[in-house]
């Protein structure tokens, strides 16, 4: 299995457990009704769309920046623009590995602190905390404990001083990890990337244990015909598509980079791919036995407290004892008992009906509003979690699982945007990873007020998708259309040492277009039919309230679709109108030679992995080199790292003076 490989496994892990992450985002996941759309996309763009990347990267053997300034110089900005998306993701990816720190670091007590409401002592007499009362133990200590969070955009609080503390943490472990090389640990690579199966395994063997279980994972598997024909579920399949394979922000490109030169990628796209789907199906049959016996509980309160509300009814007059089927008993009454009570009732008396205040209780009903966005990992699942036996240790788990993740795909984000940069500009991986880490930490601060998990919804929903879906147009037009299908197809046989089949060429040049173009359209136009808004938690009612956004907070999502995708138009312009002059300074070339740099000035002309200085493909040869790429030198066992933050283990490049910058 290549490094890529077990690379993207890991990846695609976190993104599919929470858009950002099913486990962590969303509980939309697969379910039914995504179950096919998603299925479909993954054939007809992921699948494709995946092997291109992988294919570019490998083959040009460059970063998102160098890779298409190979291929189209004025296309250069392409890379720029995977960067920036990368950039914002990783802002607000890794407050919630933060909270996911937050929660490990408060499993290690019995009972847990999230299993009990608070009470609360006056002068006179001890009450339950209202805001708790009002919701439940779970819900009040995410809003209130957690992320004390305020009740509007506008309102920011200040900032939240032990999730600040977690961010930091966070941000400390991806940015000595980036400057150790994950790649330099075999064993902790393999280790992240084999506990998440077994804790979700062992969560699903005990989700299935739980009373109603059965019921959430048969509504997984319900199809609903009508709503997959709604544009929003194959725009909301296809977002699960590009976060599953991380299409589009330049990681796998910079990841591909490092394999050789005749590794079978095709083989790794397809692999990877099924693996996602299969992973995705493990993960959201857990989500879903999970979110079954949650709302069995909701039900049975709603079954009791409607019971009770019939027994007074019954008391007062308002009913008649005839309308009760002699079998029912009230004191020990279940679900389906209920609803056949209240279908009666609701059939006698039709028109007084409403003014009963009787409700419906239906799993059913509690499965289709189940929790959605961050509360399903922080909200659901803790609560999921106290009915366990031996809670903290499942706790403990479980968030230590997401903290697992949520590096991995950290890494994998932090990695498109460190590799194209170091590549292009010739600056130390080391110097740029810390200034990075740090440069985010400090723009991350917004997150971690009071008011920062609406701006998290706010960059989730803004600041991605529709960047994406631009970049990844852009990339598949950049190899047919500017680059030729025709001579891709011949390179990917020189590569590979067979012809990929036919399938690919018609996705590349045809389908996976124009399927593209489709979710983009649907894209804006549900943005423009949409008011955009997020679910602000109101503290007296205890509940979550749709706001629109202010001005302002409009003008910052706006910007954020804006700067996205600024790079393309900017670099299209200045390559377009020659505004750099080619002979306005000199890049430095580094050779490796005996674990020594050797830096020497070239001509700009020369330099094709500068985004403003790069010759067209016209002008530079194709870097078709065969497999000897390198040859292994005498007496360096050990392992030298180059500016670039690349890694070699004692190779000298062959003579080969056009040959693209590279990698291993």
């Amino acid at each position: 299995m290549s490094y890529s490989l077990v690379i993207k496994v890991v990846d695609w892990d976190t993104e599919e457990l929470g858009s950002v992450p099913a486990l962590v985002q969303s509980s939309r996941g697969i379910q039914g009704a995504y179950l096919v759309p998603y299925l479909i996309l993954l054939l007809i763009i992921g699948i494709p769309l995946f092997f291109l990347e992988l294919s570019v990267g490998q083959r040009i053997r460059r970063g998102s920046i160098g890779v298409w300034n190979y291929i189209s110089p004025k296309l250069g900005g392409i890379g720029f623009a995977s960067c920036v998306v990368c950039f914002f993701v990783a802002l607000y990816y890794n407050v919630i590995i933060g909270w996911s720190l937050f929660y490990f670091s408060q499993s290690f007590q019995h009972p847990l602190p999230w299993d009990q409401c608070p009470l609360v002592k006056n002068a006179s007499h001890t009450f339950v905390e209202p805001e708790c009362e009002k919701s439940s133990a779970t819900t009040y200590y995410w809003y209130r404990e957690a992320l004390n969070i305020s009740s509007s955009l506008s309102e920011s609080g200040g900032l939240n001083w032990k999730m600040t503390i977690c961010l930091l943490a966070a941000w400390v472990m991806v940015c000595l990890a980036m400057i150790k090389g994950i790649q330099s640990s075999g064993k902790i690579m393999y280790f992240s990337s084999l506990f998440p199966y077994v804790v979700l395994l062992c969560f699903l063997v005990r989700g299935l244990l739980l009373n109603g279980s059965l019921d959430g994972i048969r509504h997984m598997f319900t199809p609903k015909l009508e709503i997959m024909l709604e544009p929003k579920v194959w725009r909301e399949a296809a977002t699960q598509v590009f976060f599953a394979l991380g299409l589009g922000f330049g990681g796998v490109i910079a990841f591909s980079s490092y394999n050789k030169r005749d590794n079978n990628c095709h083989f790794d796209a397809v692999l990877v791919s099924f693996i996602n789907f299969f992973t995705s199906v493990l993960a959201t049959l857990v989500v879903f036995a999970v979110l079954g016996f949650k709302a069995n509980i909701i039900n049975e309160k709603c079954v009791i407290q409607n019971s009770e509300k019939i027994l007074k009814l019954l008391k007062t007059g308002n009913l008649s004892q005839d309308m009760i089927p002699h079998h029912i008993n009230f004191s020990s009454i279940t679900a389906e008992d209920y609803n056949l009570v209240y279908d009666i009732i609701q059939k006698v008396k039709e028109e007084e009906f409403d003014s009963l205040g009787l409700k419906s209780c239906k799993i059913e009903d509690e499965l289709d509003k189940a929790v959605q966005g961050t509360g399903l990992a922080f909200i659901a699942f803790t609560e999921a979690m106290t009915h366990f036996p031996a809670s903290p240790f499942w706790s403990v788990m479980f968030f230590l699982m997401l903290v697992n993740l949520g590096l991995g795909s950290m890494f994998g984000t932090i990695e498109g945007i460190i590799t194209p940069i170091v590549d292009t500009f010739k600056i130390r991986k080391e110097i740029l990873t810390v200034i990075c880490c740090l440069v985010a930490f400090f723009i991350g601060l917004i997150f971690v007020q009071r008011s920062g998990n609406y701006f998290v919804t706010m960059f989730d929903d803004y600041s991605a998708t529709l960047p994406l879906l631009i970049v990844v147009i852009l990339e598949n037009i950049a190899v047919t259309r500017i680059y030729g299908i025709e001579k891709f197809m011949e390179d990917l046989k020189d590569m590979l040492g067979f012809s990929p089949s036919q399938y690919y060429y018609y996705m590349w040049k045809y389908v996976s277009p124009l399927v593209l173009l489709c979710l983009l359209v649907a894209s804006i136009v549900q943005m423009g039919l949409s008011p955009p808004g997020y679910n602000a938690w109101i503290e007296d009612t205890a509940t979550e309230e749709f706001h629109s956004y202010p001005t302002w907070g409009m003008i910052v999502c706006i910007s954020l679709m804006v700067l996205a995708i600024l790079p393309v138009p900017i670099v299209l312009i200045v390559r377009r109108c020659n505004l750099i002059d080619d002979s306005s300074g000199s890049l430095a070339s580094v050779s490796y030679k005996r674990g020594r740099i050797i830096k020497e000035p070239v001509n700009l002309e020369g330099d094709n992995t500068s985004l403003i200085h790069g010759k067209s493909p016209s002008e530079v040869p194709s870097p078709n080199f065969g497999k000897n790429i390198y040859r292994k030198q005498t007496g360096s066992p050990t392992l030298d790292t180059a500016p670039n933050g690349r890694y070699g283990i004692g190779y000298l490049m062959a003579d080969m003076p056009d040959m693209p910058e590279s990698d291993l």
